[in-house]
């Protein structure tokens, strides 16, 4: 065998064996999770059966079982082939219980440790423990229950939230920017909320929108009104434009559909590209490292190897949708704009965030030679219509 024909093997052999190391860990990780969900599911149904059973000793077992898991299930049925309107059902239902498993989840184990301090410290009788246990978990259920309703409410609203940022102390004039990200259009709700949105970003009279990513949730068709979004995102007013640059779920199948989507709104996108803004700013859009289900032929270059303007007079504003990577931005640039992490959305979500990423919110500097970075938590929700600890925002920018 040729040398040239040795080698061609040994890098295909090299890369198959990755893809299935990948594929291994992603089957193990689907697993994992999977199994703690349903795990935690049965933990969270006993515990509900039981309070039941105190009310009634008849309470019917296989009824609880079939209703508890459709609701379980529910944003899994929601994306199977049934009727419309039996999907829209699934989807809401679905929705709203990813976050009351979470609460239900935290609480009925804070339910479980108070009883057994209780039952310790003699508090509790064996023969009263059935009784604190029912209570218990009617308390529960109703904390639940009233957080998922400020959750709702909070999801309902946006706030404008400002920062005033000096830049180089030879730059002249100033820029205000209004940036957002994480709209996910065709997630819940994304669309009801749309022409507030556009409405409160114009009262802000911005030079420039900047949106940082996840304008989609997955795919193009999740869109209900594709033109009537399109129509309203074309209405945003600024003195030099709308940019923005993708982010993970801005990618797949329907990627050129959502590019169509982005040209018909008047929204200039930047992948790996840059464009001059009043011939002052140098405005830099990156492709997201992680791509659900990939941009096709585009990939995210070395920031190195993207060819920006020569004159270093121009300060660089860079929109970079997850704030994972800004180490990767030194001196020359002066700005990084990002979302990505909607600050964990519910509590506590948002202290596992803030341990993950550099900065899960906010505004952030390493130190005096470091680019500044603004991590916005989002105009819009994923996965369920809740704010819990954390809001909906649209941010502006004032750059001096």
């Amino acid at each position: 065998m040729a040398k040239a024909e040795v080698l061609r093997v040994l890098v295909l052999d090299g890369m198959l064996r990755k893809l299935n190391r990948d594929l291994g860990k992603l089957i193990l990780g689907a697993t994992a999770v999977v199994a703690i969900y349903f795990g935690v599911n049965f933990y969270i149904a006993r515990r509900l059966y039981q309070a039941g059973t105190y009310l009634s000793p008849s309470f019917p077992l296989v009824w609880f079982i079939i209703v508890y898991t459709l609701i379980a299930v529910a944003h899994i049925l929601g994306r199977l082939a049934l009727p419309i309107a039996v999907k829209k059902v699934m989807a809401a239902i679905g929705s709203l219980w990813l976050g009351a498993f979470v609460y239900l989840w935290i609480l009925m184990m804070l339910r479980d440790g108070l009883v057994f301090l209780a039952r310790l410290a003699g508090w509790v009788s064996p023969a009263a423990l059935p009784r604190a246990q029912f209570w218990a978990t009617t308390v529960v259920v109703v904390l639940t229950s009233a957080i998922i309703l400020y959750g709702i409410y909070q999801a309902g609203k946006t706030k404008i939230v400002s920062y005033d940022l000096p830049l180089r102390p030879n730059q002249s004039g100033e820029l205000k920017i209004v940036l957002i990200a994480d709209l996910h259009l065709g997630d819940t709700n994304s669309e009801a909320r749309l022409e507030d949105i556009v409405t409160k970003i114009n009262q802000q009279q911005a030079d420039i929108v900047c949106i940082a990513g996840d304008i989609f949730n997955d795919s193009y068709r999740n869109i209900r009104y594709p033109d009537r979004a399109a129509s309203l995102l074309g209405n945003l007013k600024t003195r030099f434009g709308v940019y923005a640059c993708l982010g993970n779920h801005d990618a797949g199948q329907t990627l050129p559909e959502m590019m169509d989507f982005l040209e018909r709104s008047n929204i200039r996108l930047l992948t790996d590209d840059y464009t001059l803004i009043d011939d002052r700013f140098v405005l830099v859009g990156r492709l997201d490292p992680s791509p659900i289900g990939g941009f096709g032929d585009l990939h995210r270059a070395d920031f190195a190897d993207l060819a920006l303007p020569g004159d270093a007079s121009r300060p660089v504003i860079v929109m970079d949708h997850n704030p994972a990577k800004i180490a990767e931005y030194g001196l020359g640039i002066d700005l990084i704009l990002c979302g990505h992490t909607h600050h964990g959305q519910v509590f506590p979500a948002n202290l596992l965030t803030s341990a993950i990423f550099p900065v899960s919110y906010g505004h952030y500097q390493k130190d005096s030679a470091s680019p500044q970075v603004v991590v916005t938590s989002g105009v819009g929700m994923w996965g369920m219509p809740l704010r819990v600890g954390t809001h909906n925002e649209i941010v502006t920018i004032t750059l001096r």
